[in-house]
């Protein structure tokens, strides 16, 4: 049976993944903490890695963790036993280190705190085994080999996960979370020091919803249009075809036109009908759509030949249209 300890770190490694970018943070002033953190949460990103590069990064996680108690924040740079208590009293969830310090995963561990060391090399990777751990940091991830590094990596070690930081942005971000055993990216594009000493949170908002908007890649797939029978359907569905050359493929229950509408053969969801749209990565587009306020109709559900989710309704409906993700 799985410890307090590890069912907590079980619980963080899922926040984590359905976020997928962890805010690379380094705070100068403690008061800008709280802005920072409204900022990145109104963006789309309740989660912040608070480095300890400087004398500020305690009293700022203790008021972020104050004003946004649901925020995943986390204490970065952490090199030493006594910054790890510090992080820990100052109400941090986890912590995460540049390299691979035994003394201070050890100390974590005995706490039953969770901590993401970083890693470079294979022996390092064995470390963290060693150590019961199955997430490790990978830093500085460009410059140590980038994601080819990460997969040369993930074949002798089948049970490691990896959360690369250095040089990840908005050019390379989906390339890395494309593979299934990157749980997350940390990134500091969003979050410059510059525009946090230059209070422009205005600014940190922006980019970290262009960082979320690139990550899942939302885009319609389809439109579905209701029509109470088949012979509806079909004329329906000629209409398009012959006004604009649209190719036909009738199914069982619909008929696509071209590859952006499908005419339902009778009443499909929705009062008018539904809207497919796609994402890259449909798990963290629920948590995303949730945060917001979204509910999922689970009994809709379809999943791929390997269990994993591929399609899912919303409960509401939008504008009299059902609305559904599908996984690109």
């Amino acid at each position: 049976m799985r410890n307090k300890g590890e069912r907590s770190m079980d619980k963080l490694l899922k926040r984590i993944e359905e976020i997928g970018i962890v805010p690379v943070v380094k705070i100068d002033r403690a008061e800008d903490a709280v802005k920072l953190a409204a900022a990145l949460c109104d963006g789309g990103l309740p989660c912040a890695e608070v480095t300890f590069r400087t004398s500020a990064a305690a009293e700022a996680i203790k008021l972020i963790t104050s004003e946004f108690p649901e925020m995943l924040v986390g204490a970065g740079t952490v090199l030493t036993v006594e910054q790890a208590d510090a992080a820990i009293e100052a109400g941090a969830k986890f912590i995460v280190s540049p390299g691979f310090n035994p003394a201070v995963v050890k100390h974590c561990i005995d706490r039953g705190f969770p901590i993401v060391p970083g890693v470079a090399t294979p022996s390092e990777v064995e470390q963290a085994i060693s150590f019961g751990l199955n997430v490790v940091k990978f830093f500085p991830a460009e410059n140590a080999g980038g994601l080819p590094m990460i997969k040369a990596m993930s074949a002798p070690y089948t049970n490691i996960r990896f959360m690369p930081t250095g040089g990840i942005n908005a050019d390379n971000l989906n390339s890395y979370l494309d593979f299934p055993k990157v749980l997350a990216c940390g990134g500091s594009w969003m979050v410059k020091p510059e525009l946090i000493n230059s209070g422009d949170f205005e600014g940190i908002k922006n980019l970290t919803r262009q960082a979320v908007k690139q990550m899942l890649g939302f885009e319609v797939a389809h439109v579905g249009i209701n029509q109470p029978d088949e012979a509806n359907a079909m004329g329906a569905a000629d209409r398009f075809a012959s006004f604009f050359g649209f190719e036909k493929k009738a199914g069982n229950s619909s008929v696509f036109v071209g590859t952006g509408i499908e005419i339902m053969k009778g009443a499909g969801l929705g009062a008018n009908g539904h809207i497919a749209i796609r994402t890259n990565y449909i798990n963290r587009a629920m948590a995303y759509l949730s945060r917001l306020g979204a509910e999922f109709d689970m009994d809709t559900a379809k999943y791929d030949e390997k269990g994993r989710l591929k399609a899912v309704y919303l409960k509401e409906e939008i504008g009299g249209f059902a609305v559904h993700l599908v996984q690109k």
